[in-house]
């Protein structure tokens, strides 16, 4: 099946799995009893009611409004798909939607008007202006787009932004600030050639031109060729970029030759090597056509070394993506009250994101990318989506303008204050996932899943190939396994390595048997264990991935999607065993929760670890943390805080494992005995227990007293509050073996490899 066929499939089965679509509004206040609905809708609601009839920007105050954008399309222009209608672009607007969501903590109502009348347009935007505090337009087709954004920008008293003219303007703007400074040219001096004369190339070349671009010095192309004085069939938009300076037949080939900058907004493979050959030195190539660009990223740096080059895409350095600003320039927009959103904020977005360009990137950055250090230079001119930093940079700098300007109805004070906000708006739960995966794409592993026999393991079999996560080795029945493949259409190569430890294929994998056999009667033969025994254990799945990983047959196992999880970790004990100095190994699960990752311990083993179990628990898992470039913050949770129960059998071990670990690991940020929510409300542990080490900021793991209490603390948190996980991953072994759980998904499944790959590199 093509890979595109799938990819249909997949993103089909994406979208309408568990609750249709992307979104949902959730309650933000208590609703458990008859007295919160009572404050919630009659009679309570009455009040806030009045309070905005007094002062309508109590609004903002008493409602969603001040965090709330409407998304809205008529669904003339979507992606690359055209005038497809506003129900069919709804997918779209939901997708910006949760952009917006997880980027800033924007709520969004998408809002697909089924009109191409422009007055129409406008007044049904124009009306819904009490609802929200921001309108994204999007995907509204030329020339009317012009018209609508500044109708509504006129007639509106909040900040309105069409992204698709001004998200790639603003993003391309700072990649062309920092592409002209890094080749020591002036851009009021560069000749540019921008191809294609779209809502997005105006917006582009409007803000180069404010910028600093001569406008004697830029040529625009549309589809008929240069847009020049003499043509008779230009709109308002496009007479603006009307150049005289070159004849009006110059074609796109002739003038680029000796051009600066190229900029492409229209359609793929338009220009040739040849072209880019005849550029001018130290050349800047923006070629943002999506999914194809003008010219490939790799048949332009083949044709000379001295470019400078960007495109749309994700697979190549300097991607020019949207995401790098409409979220960040509505939060600032909404943070300050903003009646609109003007071309000051909009520099101020330019100017901010070329400066940060240009700082240290995080090593959460670098890692997430599979750089070793990204630094300012050619393949680093704009900031990564990814970077955390772009809330607290791109936010500010934008309602900083909108006060500077005057547009801003609710000035920030306390600019400090403002940014430790915006910090607390988002976890790392996305930084962190593409963290583990990189990581693991950098060197992948060999990985044996003992239970192939499964379509769920297959298919996560199918992504962690695709990702290049690790090298996969297939254990199970041959024919069965590749039944399941082509009964459901899963994506895996025909010569994929596939061993049936019951049925050796060969010569070599019969001798492998007896290897193993013959290896583990020795290991195990006084501990019970006969050489009959061995020969039939070893042909047990999961004895058998271990054996391959004790003997570097492989670097890790994935086993227990079928089989209780005691059945796949005694394999595991009696193969690999624990690393040298630990007594028990353990089970760890991250949980992704929106203030960031939630490390629980030991949610899998041991039933009552004693003190030493304790402080080996907390050693291995602060290694792990580390090990990911997150700074662990330890507590030890249960019933007691601080000897506020004296005797109680669990307190007293939960004290003096905190006791040994800050006398063996001074530096180690520990604390407990606490109950749980302290661990998480600084503010009060500051008033009753300013001593501890967890008062300046929450905990990111937990360290239970018991199994009992952590498994039950774990599936609260996964099912009641929806959170997302990784694991269980088991530590404390010689060499990584993990341990699904029944009915792993494919997502868990792939996390859990790649994690397990990240294991293999950490020295025995």
């Amino acid at each position: 099946m093509s890979s595109k066929k799938n990819l249909k499939e997949e993103a089909l089965e994406y979208h309408a799995k568990g609750r249709p679509g992307k979104i949902e509004v959730i309650p933000t206040k208590e609703y458990a009893n008859q007295r919160d609905l009572s404050l919630a809708y009659s009679p309570g609601v009455a009040e806030p009611c009045l309070a905005i009839q007094a002062n309508p920007d109590d609004a903002y105050k008493y409602t969603a409004k001040g965090n709330l954008v409407a998304v809205i399309s008529n669904g003339t222009a979507v992606l690359g798909l055209g005038d497809i209608g506003a129900v069919a672009g709804k997918p779209v607007m939901e997708g910006k939607g949760l952009l917006f969501k997880i980027f800033a903590d924007i709520d969004v109502f998408d809002i697909e008007l089924d009109t191409t009348d422009v007055d129409e347009f406008v007044r049904t935007v124009k009306i819904l202006e009490p609802t929200f505090g921001g309108v994204n337009l999007e995907d509204i087709s030329a020339p009317a787009c012009f018209e609508i954004e500044e109708r509504l920008k006129k007639e509106l008293n909040i900040p309105i932004m069409h992204d698709d003219q001004h998200g790639t303007a603003i993003i391309s703007s700072a990649a062309l600030l920092n592409a002209v400074e890094l080749v020591g040219k002036d851009l009021s001096k560069v000749r540019i050639i921008v191809n294609g004369a779209g809502a997005s190339a105006i917006s582009c070349s409007r803000l180069y031109l404010a910028l600093g671009a001569n406008p004697k010095n830029l040529f625009m192309f549309d589809s008929k060729g240069l847009i020049h004085p003499s043509r008779t069939n230009l709109d308002g938009k496009k007479s603006e970029f009307a150049n005289d300076h070159l004849p009006a037949d110059t074609t796109l080939e002739r003038a680029m030759e000796g051009a600066d900058v190229f900029v492409g907004l229209s359609k793929g493979n338009v220009v040739s090597q040849d072209m880019v050959k005849s550029m001018a030195k130290d050349c800047i190539i923006f070629a943002l056509a999506n999914p194809t660009p003008e010219i490939s990223y790799d048949e332009a740096m083949a044709t000379r070394e001295d470019i400078i080059m960007a495109t749309g895409r994700s697979d190549y350095p300097n991607q020019v993506n949207n995401v790098l600003g409409f979220p960040f320039i509505f939060r600032g927009a909404l943070d300050v009250r903003a009646s609109e959103i003007n071309e000051e904020m909009k520099l101020a977005a330019v100017r901010s994101l070329a400066e940060l360009a240009k700082k240290p990137v995080p090593d959460l950055v670098n890692l997430a990318y599979s750089e070793v250090n990204l630094s300012f230079g050619k393949n680093y001119i704009i900031p990564k989506p990814v970077d955390p930093r772009l809330i607290t940079t791109v936010s500010p700098a934008v309602a900083k303008a909108a006060m500077e300007t005057g547009v801003a109805k609710h000035p920030i004070t306390d600019w400090e204050a403002y940014e430790h906000q915006l910090t607390k708006r988002l976890g790392q739960d996305n930084t962190l996932t593409r963290v583990i995966m990189t990581k693991a794409q950098k060197t992948p592993k060999r990985v044996v899943y003992a239970d192939a026999e499964n379509v769920t393991v297959l298919k996560a079999i199918q992504q962690v190939v695709e990702d290049r996560i690790a090298i996969p080795v297939l254990l199970g029945n041959k024919e069965k396994i590749m039944a399941l493949i082509n009964d459901n259409n899963i994506r895996l190569s025909d010569d994929i390595e596939i061993i049936d430890p019951r049925n050796p294929a060969d010569a070599t994998e019969e001798a492998r048997l007896v290897q193993f056999s013959d290896f583990l009667f020795e290991k195990r033969q006084r501990k019970g264990i006969t050489a009959q025994d061995a020969k039939d254990m070893v042909t047990r799945r999961t004895y058998y991935g271990c054996l391959m990983v004790k003997l570097g047959l492989a670097d890790t196992m994935i086993g227990g999607m079928t089989r209780n999880y005691p059945d796949t970790i005694k394999p595991a004990l009696q193969v690999i065993g624990p690393a040298d100095g630990v007594n028990k190994i353990f089970g760890m699960y991250i949980l992704m929760s929106r203030f960031g990752p939630l490390f629980l311990a030991d949610t899998t083993v041991n039933f009552d670890p004693e003190v030493e179990d304790l402080v080996q628990i907390a050693e291995i898992t602060s290694d792990m943390l580390q090990q990911l470039n997150i700074k662990p913050r330890i507590a030890f949770v249960t019933y007691s805080n601080f000897g506020s129960v004296a005797n109680g059998p669990a307190p007293v071990r939960l004290r003096k494992a905190v006791d040994i670990l800050r006398k063996k690991h001074p530096e180690m940020v520990v604390d407990g005995e606490m109950q749980a929510h302290l661990a998480f409300d600084t503010e009060l542990l500051k008033e009753h227990h300013p001593f501890s080490s967890l008062a300046d900021g929450p905990a990111n793991v937990l360290i239970f007293p018991n199994l009992s209490s952590a498994n039950i603390a774990y599936n609260l948190l996964k099912e009641v509050a929806g959170i997302e996980k990784v694991g269980p991953l088991l530590l404390g072994l010689k060499k990584p073996i993990q341990v699904l759980q029944l009915g792993a998904t494919v997502r868990e499944i792939v996390n859990l490899t790649a994690i397990s790959v990240l294991e293999t590199l950490k020295p025995e």
